[in-house]
């Protein structure tokens, strides 16, 4: 799994090379890291029967993995046409035929067109959107039930190492960015929307976050 949107060169920076290593590791641990805290927060919901909408999906990680706790279809958004092509590897087995979809596309762009879900996921997807708020809006827009997302923390240390490595891409000539938005407006952001936050998780440099509608 890693951040991906069209605005953040995905096609360049999540390549076939890094969706093959990511695959690996996959296989050889699991999901592991923020991915993993979101998964087992979100499997103390019941899931049997739900529809799916994994925004950023990656390789599909979150699809194949929630699929074991029941549900039914799902609907994957990514950027990346080598991530896309290793998620119908990895997410496409896991579902009946005709229960699960694979988009090539900037999801805010297309929101409007999708269907809504009982429960919509972004993991590692916030922190390389330009608009935190136009991004969790559309999300929000598509959420029945429960919105997942994690997000880098807002902390100093976080901060110094992603200057860092933006400086860095920027003078390898990527133009690959990831962001770090303020916590409190991503929130408010949601709050609007309608969606309670009723968990949160951390880990030294992420942020998982649990909604709920009503």
């Amino acid at each position: 799994m890693a951040c991906c949107t069209r605005y953040c060169a995905a096609e360049t920076q999540f390549g076939k090379e890094k969706a093959d290593g990511d695959l690996k590791s996959y296989r050889r641990r699991g999901a592991e890291g923020i991915t993993g805290v979101m998964l087992s927060e979100l499997r103390r919901w019941p899931l049997q029967g739900r529809q799916l909408l994994d925004i950023g999906s990656g390789i599909g990680v979150v699809s194949a993995e929630l699929a074991a706790n029941g549900v039914a279809s799902a609907t994957l958004v990514e950027a990346s046409p080598s991530y896309l092509e290793v998620a119908r590897e990895v997410a496409g087995t896991r579902y009946s035929s005709g229960s699960s979809q694979f988009l090539l596309a900037d999801f805010v762009a297309i929101a409007p067109t999708l269907p809504d879900a009982e429960v919509v996921t972004l993991d590692r997807v916030v922190c390389c959107y330009p608009d935190a708020e136009a991004l969790l809006q559309a999300a929000a827009m598509r959420t029945r039930q429960l919105l997942a997302l994690t997000y880098p923390r807002d902390r100093w240390y976080v901060r110094a190492t992603t200057a860092t490595q933006n400086l860095l891409r920027r003078l390898r000539g990527s133009e690959f960015k990831v962001f770090i938005h303020p916590p409190q407006r991503m929130a408010a952001t949601l709050d609007r929307a309608g969606l309670t936050r009723v968990t949160q998780r951390k880990t030294l440099t992420w942020v998982m976050d649990l909604y709920r509608r009503g």
